[in-house]
């Protein structure tokens, strides 16, 4: 099973890189989203071809192993291919009702796509997640419909037998076409960050008029779904038969998995939507550090390094000329230097310079400024106006901020 669905990246307090790159490896752009991989991918998509060339081995002996390996390679890539489209169904549909989507990132339990901010009606939400579950179901019939030709040799009492004389194209359409629609009916399970979850709480909001309780309402059934599944995974694990599920260690483990998966997502959906509640109008202007300290660009490294960075908390430092922002210096930068050169080698020439750095006014939204944060994997924005620096906005003080709020999450 591959869970699939929509979410945008979550705040958090971890230790950040100043100036980091994106989990996962580009790998294209679709009209103008890019598609991503994370390094889990790589481990289920190899599990799926070792699982598929297991059964054609069983199911045709004949084929030879060069042939079955073959065919599992080009289902399990046209699987993903699915996965892909689904989620970019879910992406198509957000931007035409105005909310960004920057990429698609294909992982370990299916694909997500990642939303700028929250949709701005229920009514936005259901279509968006409704959209991705029909898009499998769909593109399951039409596989079914292709490999049908050779489906009808297949006889009820010899299920193996029959599958046996199917041709490699009737098999790999027959399972691409089964895959699909458990995909689709899979996904409309009622629990986050799965498409039924999305479905449950566009419901919600509606009939509530309040998106955090309709948010604290649905993570709460996602939850109970997850445990069960949980459960599920374990009794497997320890022989139980569980119908449509089966039993055994592998199944039961990934069951298992799924539902941990779920269960962390769904708390992190309502903490996200609390974040997202307490930031709500509150400027940048209030939570930015005034007095955060900024180097000329004429300072060498040794001085960065002995006088700011081991001599400060601070992490990254805006380079600053007659108050203007000239660019950031953070300690992945100083290995741009030799060691040997830190006494002659400026700031300057190892800053990121202002025009590829992401500003923010000090009138800006807070929530909107840690979603960029998030986006771009950084842990601090330079605040900007007029070009001159005004201050620097610190992912660890919305953090601290925000636990001294009522109701903050821990």
């Amino acid at each position: 099973m591959a869970a699939s669905g929509t979410t945008h990246d979550l705040p958090s307090g971890r230790s950040r890189r100043a100036r980091g790159v994106r989990a996962g490896i580009p790998i294209a752009e679709l009209f103008g989203i890019q598609i991503r991989i994370d390094p889990s991918w790589f481990f289920i998509f190899l599990l799926i071809t070792w699982s598929l060339v297991s059964n054609f081995a069983q199911w045709h002996p004949a084929w030879g192993t060069v042939l079955q390996i073959a065919t599992a390679l080009a289902a399990s890539l046209l699987f993903f291919a699915s996965v892909l489209a689904h989620e970019m169904a879910h992406s198509l549909v957000a931007r035409s009702r105005g909310l960004p989507v920057r990429r698609i990132t294909l992982f370990l339990f299916g694909g997500v796509s990642n939303l700028e901010r929250e949709p701005s009606s229920p009514g936005t939400e259901f279509l968006m997640a409704v959209v991705g579950p029909l898009t499998s179901v769909l593109l399951g019939l039409v596989f079914l419909a292709l490999g049908s030709p050779g489906a009808t040799r297949i006889a009820v009492g010899d299920p193996i037998g029959a599958l046996s004389r199917l041709g490699p194209l009737s098999t790999l359409l027959l399972w691409l076409g089964s895959v699909n629609v458990i995909v689709g009916l899979f996904n409309l399970v009622p629990a986050f960050p799965l498409d039924g979850g999305r479905i449950l709480r566009s419901a919600l909001w509606g009939a509530m008029r309040d998106l955090r309780r309709a948010t604290r309402a649905a993570a709460g059934v996602s939850q109970v779904i997850a445990w069960l599944l949980i459960f599920t995974g374990v009794a497997m694990v320890f022989g139980a038969r569980v119908p449509f599920f089966g039993t055994g260690l592998l199944g039961g483990l990934w069951i298992a998995l799924i539902g941990w998966f779920l269960n962390g997502a769904a708390a992190s959906s309502y903490r996200q939507q609390v974040i997202e509640d307490l930031l709500e109008d509150v400027p940048v202007a209030r939570l930015m550090r005034r007095n955060a300290k900024t180097l000329p660009p004429t300072t060498t490294v040794a001085a960065l390094v002995y006088d700011a960075m081991l001599a400060t908390e601070q992490h990254a430092f805006p380079v600053v000329r007659d108050g203007l922002l000239e660019g950031i210096v953070c300690p992945e930068d100083v290995r741009k230097a030799p060691r040997g050169r830190w006494e002659t080698t400026t700031v300057r020439e190892i800053m990121t310079p202002r025009e590829n750095l992401v500003v923010v006014g000090p009138g800006d939204d807070a929530a909107g400024a840690l979603r960029e944060m998030a986006q771009r994997d950084v842990g601090q924005l330079p605040v900007v106006e007029k070009g001159r620096f005004e201050g620097l906005l610190r992912r660890h003080d919305i953090v601290r901020w925000l636990h001294l709020q009522e109701g903050a999450p821990a």
